[in-house]
């Protein structure tokens, strides 16, 4: 039997959530326990792996306490699954479906950092060089650098494309976009920026609550 267009835009939406989290969890995973914190490796001039944690927000930030994070988090998941389910049900198009189908993978993806991290991971130490520290690694639940909700967030992506020239004022000598993310920070970013590029008109009117039948009189 096939899908229903809504069932068609649900189900992508669902495929994009579970593989953006699966990819996002491997890198941090990966990094995790194989870098020491602030460990860097070159790929490419611009392109460097630079292992940091945080617990704030997005970006290598760290101002806003972990617990207070997660929740904002969740209450934001929440909302946009409420308005992935309004934009399926009215057949908005697919495009609009993914983006915010990105958002709520990068937000569950960092949620999984906050919550669970701290239970399964043993500490990550600080790279020095000539001192043979170990990475990270997995131990029993419950048994890690912290409690629920004191996880931190794994960022690793970092590139220097150029560094403002030193007479200028203000940003002279600091480097273009200096932040370190991770792969749920990029899906927020790219789905964010997709939808008020292209799709800011859509999110207007799934974000307005449905009218009343009272109202609907009223309008007819």
């Amino acid at each position: 039997m096939p899908l229903s267009p809504t069932s068609k835009r649900l189900c992508l939406s669902a495929a994009a959530i579970l593989a953006v989290i699966v990819i996002d969890q491997i890198i941090k995973v990966y990094v995790k326990t194989h870098f020491l914190l602030h460990e860097s490796v070159d790929v490419t001039p611009w392109f460097k792996l630079v292992f940091i944690e945080n617990r704030g927000m997005a970006f290598g930030m760290d101002f806003i306490g972990t617990a207070v994070l997660t929740v904002f988090r969740i209450a934001a998941i929440i909302f946009f699954c409420f308005i992935l389910h309004k934009a399926a049900k009215s057949l908005k198009p697919f495009g609009l479906i993914l983006c915010i189908a990105l958002i709520i993978a990068g937000a569950a993806g960092n949620i999984i950092d906050n919550c669970l991290y701290g239970l399964i991971f043993t500490e990550s130490l600080p790279y020095v060089p000539g001192i043979p520290f170990s990475p990270a690694a997995f131990t029993a639940f419950g048994e890690g650098y912290g409690s629920f909700l004191s996880g931190r967030v794994v960022d690793m992506f970092y590139f220097p494309l150029f560094t403002w020239p030193d007479w200028l004022p203000l940003v002279g000598g600091e480097v273009f976009f200096g932040a370190i993310f991770n792969f749920a920070d990029a899906a927020i970013s790219c789905g964010a920026i997709a939808i008020l590029l292209f799709y800011n008109k859509h999110m207007l009117k799934e974000a307005q609550p449905s009218p009343t039948p009272e109202q609907s009189e009223q309008c007819d």
